[in-house]
C-alpha cells in the first residue's frame, strides 16, 4: 500500500514532497561536512546522489515503507532541511523517525517543530504504535530535540558507525503512542 508524503503546515514552516527544483538545496545539504558530521555516512561528493536520494524516496512511498517531506519557512520559502518517517510496518505498528537541518536553522527550533508535525501526521493517519530514533551520541543537540517531543533513550548502540575511519556510537530513543497522547494532552 502507497503511503503519499504529506503536505503539513505549523506555525513557521510547510513540510512537503520533494521536488525535482528541491536538487540543488538538497545537495548542498547533504554535502556539507559540517552538517554531517554526525550522520552515519559522509557528505555526498557526486550529483548523482540526488537522484539516487529522490529514487528512494519514490521507492518508500510506493511500497508504503515511508515519507520523506522538505521542511521549509513558511514566510521566506527557504529550503531548511528534510524530515523522514521510514521503516513503517504495520503489523508491528512501529516506525523510525529522522530529520537533517541546514546549519543556519541550527538552534531555532525548527527541527522540533517539523518532526512534531511529522509525528503528529503518523500518530493520526497509521495505527502506529512505536517510534523509534537514533543519534550519534556526540549530536546533544539532536537528543535534545528527541527528549523534547517525548522520545526515551532506551540504550547505546556501541561502535555502530564507522565513517571515514572515525567510529561512533548512537543513542536510540523510542516513543509511545500513550507518551506521544499524554504529552499532547498537557500540552493542550
Amino acid at each position: 500500500m502507497a503511503l503519499a508524503a504529506p503536505t503539513l503546515v505549523t506555525a513557521r514552516l510547510r513540510l512537503r514532497p520533494f521536488a525535482e527544483a528541491d536538487g540543488d538545496a538538497l545537495f548542498s545539504l547533504m554535502s556539507d561536512a559540517e552538517v554531517l558530521r554526525y550522520w552515519d555516512s559522509p557528505p555526498w561528493t557526486d550529483r548523482e546522489s540526488v537522484g539516487r536520494f529522490f529514487e528512494r524516496s519514490r521507492t518508500m512511498a510506493e511500497d508504503g515503507s515511508g515519507a520523506r517531506v522538505v521542511i521549509e519557512h513558511t514566510e521566506s520559502g527557504a529550503f531548511l532541511g528534510w524530515c523522514t518517517f521510514n521503516s513503517w510496518d504495520p503489523d508491528f505498528r512501529s516506525a523510525s523517525l529522522g530529520y537533517c537541518l541546514t546549519e543556519r536553522a541550527w538552534g531555532h527550533g525548527y527541527a522540533t517543530e517539523a518532526a512534531g508535525a511529522v509525528l503528529a501526521w503518523a500518530f493520526g493517519a497509521l495505527d502506529l504504535n512505536r517510534v523509534q530514533s537514533e543519534t550519534d551520541t556526540r549530536n546533544l543537540a539532536s537528543a535534545r530535540v528527541l527528549e523534547k517531543l517525548g522520545f526515551r533513550r532506551e540504550g547505546t548502540l556501541r561502535e555502530d558507525c564507522i565513517v571515514d575511519g572515525v567510529v561512533s556510537d548512537s543513542w536510540v530513543y523510542g516513543l509511545l503512542r500513550r507518551e506521544w497522547e499524554a504529552g499532547r494532552a498537557s500540552a493542550g
